[in-house]
């Protein structure tokens, strides 16, 4: 709380997630318009009083569909963090404390899909098993699979010989103990700031690869199906069909990432009063 009232940005950036959190899942039932319903007559309208973040090409609310796009990609990264935080986190920690020829597979693992550019290989995923929500959550996990297998890792390597660890060993727990109940929560505290970093990107992940037409498939509201939609109509001058889903995700992505700083404060053992 100290690190809290300390710094406003992160205050700041706790709220906004908060809020983020609230129009995700209470938005979309709050609506008094569906986002899916056109009107032609009403089609690329700016923003005014009846529809105030204007209309598409063929009418539809785009406030209506920011909103409910922002529970689509909050699911999607949402579940693919969860995803490899789990799986990565307990294969890190596995390797790091067991060594051996466990610890070479993994590192194997982590070193094969490093060498694929991440985006390039969601894209090659999603294309291979097809466009839509659930694939791109496995392919978004797939690729930060890395950040936590390397991450447990390297902690629970530090821990293989610590004093508690040794005492514990004595004292008769097994190898599978000694993770589950010693190992693994003191690996989690770092890892927690990277979810926060990962959500953020990926929440890019999901509207890049829609933005290219690989995510999923129109007319389900998502940012970056919307920005794609939006982008060749800035020449016209309809704006606002891209703006607002930008502006959405621009500020989503912010606030994961200043919540990560912010978590990074509150983990770290030297600011703890």
């Amino acid at each position: 709380m100290n690190t809290l009232r300390e710094n406003k940005v992160t205050a700041a950036a706790f709220a906004l997630f908060v809020l983020i959190i609230l129009v995700a899942a209470l938005g979309p039932s709050l609506l008094p318009i569906s986002p899916l319903a056109t009107d032609a007559a009403s089609a690329l309208a700016p923003p005014s009083a009846a529809h105030w973040f204007g209309t598409d090409e063929v009418g539809r609310d785009v406030m209506a569909r920011v909103v409910t796009a922002a529970r689509l990609d909050l699911v999607i990264a949402l579940s693919a963090v969860a995803l490899s935080f789990v799986i990565g986190s307990i294969l890190g920690t596995a390797a790091g404390f067991s060594g051996g020829i466990v610890d070479q597979l993994v590192t194997r693992l982590v070193d094969t899909l490093m060498a694929f550019p991440l985006f390039l290989l969601a894209m090659a995923i999603v294309s291979v098993l097809g466009n839509n929500a659930t694939n791109i959550v496995y392919a978004t996990a797939v690729v930060n699979l890395p950040f936590y297998i390397r991450m447990s890792r390297a902690e629970a390597a530090k821990l293989r010989s610590a004093g508690f660890i040794e005492a514990a060993r004595v004292g008769g727990l097994s190898g599978a103990r000694l993770l589950a109940a010693h190992v693994y929560p003191n690996v989690l505290p770092p890892l927690i700031v990277q979810v926060s970093l990962n959500l953020g990107w990926a929440i890019l992940n999901a509207a890049g690869l829609s933005f290219l037409g690989l995510g999923v498939r129109p007319p389900t509201p998502e940012w970056g199906i919307m920005v794609s939609d939006g982008a060749a109509l800035i020449v016209s001058g309809a704006w606002w069909v891209s703006l607002f889903p930008g502006f959405a995700l621009m500020l989503t992505v912010l606030c994961f990432n200043l919540l990560g700083d912010g978590l990074r404060d509150l983990a770290d053992p030297k600011r703890r009063i």
